[in-house]
Order: C-alpha cells, then structure tokens, then sequence
C-alpha cells in the first residue's frame, strides 16, 4: 500500500495555533507540559500518579458497561500501578460520522503499541472517550454515503448517550447494503451510547480498545470536588478567561469561552445550564432551582446530574483516568491548550496533546486518474483557482506568460519618463498613467490568452476539477465529509490498512493509496 507524507502547513488546511505547536513555537512552552515525543512520554510517565481506589472504581464501571459483550477487553490490567491510557474522545455520530473519527481510534491504538514497544515495563491502554453527556444531535445526527447524505430524524432530547437509537431503523430501509455492524447494535440496543460501544467493539476490540461512558454516578464522585468549587467559586471562568487572553494578544484565535459556571444538569431528556441568580442556582429552559445548600446536597448525594462543557470536561477527563495522553484534531489541541492552568490550579497533571494522523485515501481509479492526468496528490490540495491555472499552464504547449513584454514596457517606460522629465517635471503623473494602461491592458490579454488555453484543454481541465471535487468534496478535506464506509464496504482491510500506515507521532499528512 503506497503512502507519502506532506508536511501539515502546506495543507492550507489548520489553523496557525495548531501549525505553531505542532513546530515546537517556544511562546506556546508555557501552555502545556511536555512535548509529544518519546522523550516527553518518558517524562509523563515518571510524573504520573493515579491511586489504588480511583482504578478500582474505574474498572468497575468498566466491568458494568461491557457486561454484556463478548470478548470484552482485559480490564484488570487497569487496576496495575504500571498501566496508563492514552484517549480520544469525540461525539457519538452515527455509524461513526466523518472519516476522522476512525483516524483519531487508530491513532491511540497505535500509539498504545508504539509506547510498549518503547517502555516494555509499563502497559498502555487505548481508549475511546464517548461524548455521550454531549446534546448538540443535529452534529451527530447524519452521515455521508456514496454521495448521499443520511439523516435520523428524532423527537427525542437532551444527552445523545441516552437517546434510544432504534429510530435509525428508517436509515436501514434507505440502505442498499445493510452493514451488520451497525444494523445489530443500533437495532439491539436502547441507548445510543450502548450502541457505540458495542460496534466500536466490534472494530476495534481486537485492537484492545477501551470504550468509555464517563455518565455515571461513581465516576462523578471522583470528580465532586471540582463540581463544587466551579459552582461556589467559579475558579475555572478567570483561569481559562486569562489563559484566551493571553492567547489572543499574541495573535491567535482561541476556540473556546469559559462560563462562570462550566456545568449543566443533566437528567433524562434534559441538559441545561446551570446559572446563578438571584442568589439561587436555576436550570435553563426548566422551572428547576436550587439553594446553595440544596445544590451542594445533589453534588453529593447525586453527582450524576452535573456534566462539565468543554472547558472542564477534559479535566474530569484526566481525573478519572490514568491517562498520559490526548490525541485531537486541529480545533481540539488548541483549545486544550487555553486549559493548563485549570489543570495546575487543581493539582492534576497535564497530558500530552497528541495531534491525530490526518490521511487523504486514494482508490485505484482515482491513482488511474491522477497517473493519467500527470499530477501528483500533492498538487491537488491546492485551490481550484490555482490548480487549474498551474495544470493549464504546464500542458500547454505555448508560453501563456507576458511577463516578459510588460517587463520590456516597463523599461520603454522608464526612458520615456527621463527623457519627459528632463523637459517637464509635471509630466511623471501623465507618462506613469499612461504606463499603468498599457500594463493593465497586457495582464488583461494574458488572462484572455490564459482562458482560451482552459478552453483547448477543457476535457483534461474538466477530468481535473472532477478529480478534485472527488478527493476533496466541497473543496474541504476528504477526512471531514466521507464515511469510513466508503471504503470498508469494498474492503474489510481498510482499518488494518490504516493501522498499518500511520505512525502515531509522525505529524504529517498521509496520502495513502489502497
């Protein structure tokens, strides 16, 4: 299976936060902890302290949620001093939304592997983060297949995890092949968080893939603590507000805004903010309210009913895991990195942020194309504008350019106005007007003569375009828009293929042809 890597920043694609990172900027140091290399693993690991007692709550969770599943993970292994994670996390799109998803699973995968190979004494675990508390359904709601976009339509509301998933048995009936991964898991069971673990199992089990669901009343305990001082002292709000700032001064867009309270309620079919008022916490959009006595006696009596947002899921993430690192995507890294300081102010150590492998799949008839056409892959990430106008120019068999001739204008040009302003010095405006018209005529012609090669070329140029439509649907990234059964249901080796081809901490853009 042939690959190439191109460096992140010729993608055109990233944002320059990301870009600055992942090229070791030194006035990012002081927004993480260590680099995401081998040697900023070994580091993470000598520091990294996870008891005895919030392993043993850990696995039991896990032992509950993977009860009825075959073939379940080792999970014990979680209860070892030596045994770490590495995670991705990511909403619960269905039938796994956008091809990316599955590079971020077999990033840490890859990673797991990578790491014991380089520290045989320690055992790391990958695992999947289930965004299940997550209630934005209309971002997991649909998915892209052999160009069409399918859609599940619901009533129902509040944290997807819970939401029952057998609606997506009219998904089914559109399907011309019905994939049985999905078909038994949406269809058998009745939370769509159920229903996640179950096919992610299926793929990825063998892998020793962990799947988490971070919506239980145990795991919320352990994280009690923060849930109070977010909601008493709003902490999180002026460490993060100063963090963005900071960020902002030095020219980067941050990605996300803390509140002065990062939590919702969460029950069934409802997460809503929670907001101080009137010296009472309310529930958005309900008629719930709650004393500052009364709330702090939920937090204790029934933790599972506060869901951090963006801003302190990560940490509620790394508290309940013995985790090294993070692996995200190009808006996930930076945003962790506006968080060190919510980290440091609780005592838990930062993870590495870990970018996740980025590919471009090339089918067979695709390569015919690219081959026939006389490109290369690389080529095709640039803008359409640009693509054509380069093809056009290295095909033809003219030169297209009349960079010479307004080059020779511009020397007549300049003798002109010597000899002009030996006679007149008013006359630079009039002979620098008149130079300016004819160069603009000339670069007019150029275009023209530029258009009437598109057009003598326009079968290759349309096969071009077509091309590019295809690799990058809608001018984006082919990772954010297919579905990884674009390719899996041709062949049930594209995973092993992908894992195969990535290298967890090669942090460049793979081309892979399959």
């Amino acid at each position: 299976m042939p690959s190439q890597q191109i460096a992140l920043n010729s993608v055109g694609a990233f944002p320059k936060l990301f870009l600055d990172y992942i090229s070791k900027s030194e006035n990012l140091e002081k927004f993480y902890n260590q680099y995401p290399d081998i040697q900023g693993f070994s580091k993470v690991i000598e520091s990294r302290k996870f008891t005895a007692d919030k392993r043993q709550t850990l696995v039991s969770v896990l032992e509950k949620q993977y009860q009825v599943l075959e073939n379940k993970p080792n999970l014990d292994i979680l209860l070892e001093p030596n045994t770490f994670t590495v995670t991705t996390g990511h909403q619960l799109n269905i039938f796994t939304g956008p091809l990316y998803v599955i590079y971020k699973i077999v990033t840490i995968i890859n990673l797991a592997k990578k790491l014991k190979a380089e520290f045989p004494a320690y055992n790391f675990v990958p695992v999947y983060w289930m965004a299940s508390e997550d209630h934005d359904f209309a971002e997991i709601a649909s998915f892209n297949l052999f160009g069409k976009t399918h859609k599940w339509e619901t009533e129902q509301k509040g944290a997807v995890g819970r939401m029952n998933p057998t609606e997506l048995q009219a998904i089914f009936d559109e399907l011309s092949e019905k994939p049985a991964i999905f078909e038994e898991a949406y269809l058998k069971n009745t939370t769509l968080a159920d229903a996640a673990r179950q096919y992610m199992h299926q793929l990825f089990g063998n892998e020793g893939l962990v799947c988490i669901d971070a919506d239980d009343s145990a795991l919320k305990g352990i994280f009690s603590g923060v849930i109070k001082d977010d909601l008493l002292k709003n902490s999180a709000n002026e460490i993060v507000t100063k963090t963005s700032n900071e960020l902002n001064e030095m020219g980067y867009h941050t990605q996300i805004t803390p509140r002065e309270i990062n939590f919702f309620y969460l029950q069934d079919g409802l997460r809503e903010r929670i907001v101080f008022e009137s010296s009472e916490f309310r529930v958005l959009n309900s008629e719930l309210s709650f004393s500052k006595e009364e709330i702090i006696q939920q937090i204790d009596n029934q933790p599972q009913n506060f869901s951090p947002n963006v801003v302190l899921r990560p940490l509620y993430q790394e508290t309940i895991l013995p985790n090294l690192a993070y692996i995200g995507g190009p808006s996930e890294v930076p945003y962790w990195l506006q968080l060190k300081g919510i980290f440091d102010h609780y005592g838990e150590q930062f993870p590495l942020l870990i970018p996740r492998n980025f590919a471009l799949v090339i089918n067979q008839a695709s390569q015919k194309r690219i081959d026939k056409l006389g490109i290369t892959a690389e080529e095709l990430f640039a803008d359409e504008v640009s693509l054509r106008r380069s093809y056009v120019e290295r095909n033809s068999e003219n030169s297209l350019s009349l960079a010479f001739e307004i080059d020779d204008v511009s020397e007549v040009f300049e003798r002109i106005l010597k000899k002009s302003l030996a006679i007149d010095q008013t006359m630079k405006g009039a002979v620098e007007a008149e130079k300016s018209k004819i160069i603009s005529s000339l670069e007019n012609l150029e275009k023209r003569i530029k258009k009437a090669e598109e057009r003598n070329q326009e079968t290759s140029v349309t096969q071009l375009l077509a091309l590019k439509q295809k690799l990058f649907p809608d001018g984006g990234l082919q990772e954010r828009k297919e579905n990884f059964l674009n390719f899996y249901l041709n062949d049930k080796e594209f995973i092993n293929k992908l894992l195969e081809a990535f290298d967890p901490i090669d942090y460049s853009f793979n081309i892979i042809e399959i």
